[in-house]
């Protein structure tokens, strides 16, 4: 009866084990996921940007600062590779993009043009969705990050070799930042 007990105890524990390391697998998966997400969405905003900064250059050629501000910017945030990274090359790129759309107020011609209404509809509807996209990975995170830290995760997790993931965030430095970008029609 003993032995019994002892494999049956045993038996759950393996169990519980494997079940832990497939969960710790799971929300691995899913922060990778998460933050695929939020390329696809940054490459669909990058591949939006040279088309928006063409439209304005017909019409504001003497903007040549912003147009190129905007440009490097967009680099730095496609040659970013870590989410933090990420997160302060968007940052400013956000940042570069409300300057474009600022200087748009100023030509009524280039605010009329369809290409131009066209991109900014796209460029907005990507921000939500890149929104949407930050939200999950932060939702995913904060689901491994505790249960990495909760016990008997943690346990399981550091003998296996998981590792928290860092938050999608804003960098505190650029509280402009923070406002989303002003796309007015």
């Amino acid at each position: 009866m003993i032995t019994f007990i002892l494999l049956a105890v045993v038996a759950i524990l393996i169990i519980w084990f494997v079940l832990s390391y497939n969960g710790f697998v799971t929300l691995t998966n899913r922060v990778k996921e998460a933050l695929s997400d939020i390329d696809v969405q940054s490459k669909r905003r990058f591949d939006l940007i040279p088309n928006l900064v063409e439209t304005v250059k017909g019409y504001a050629a003497h903007e040549s600062g912003t147009l190129e501000k905007v440009t490097e910017m967009r680099t730095a945030a496609m040659n970013a590779t870590t989410p933090t990274g990420k997160a302060q090359a968007d940052d400013m790129l956000s940042g570069a993009l409300k300057s474009l759309f600022a200087v748009s107020e100023n030509y009524p011609n280039l605010k009329a043009n369809e290409n131009f209404l066209a991109l900014q509809t796209e460029l907005s509807d990507t921000e939500n969705k890149m929104q949407a996209a930050r939200r999950f990975y932060n939702s995913v995170v904060m689901d491994l990050n505790t249960r990495l830290q909760s016990f008997p995760g943690n346990v399981v997790g550091s003998m296996f070799g998981f590792k928290q993931s860092d938050f999608f965030q804003l960098s505190e430095a650029d509280a402009a930042a923070k406002e989303p970008v002003k796309v007015q029609f």
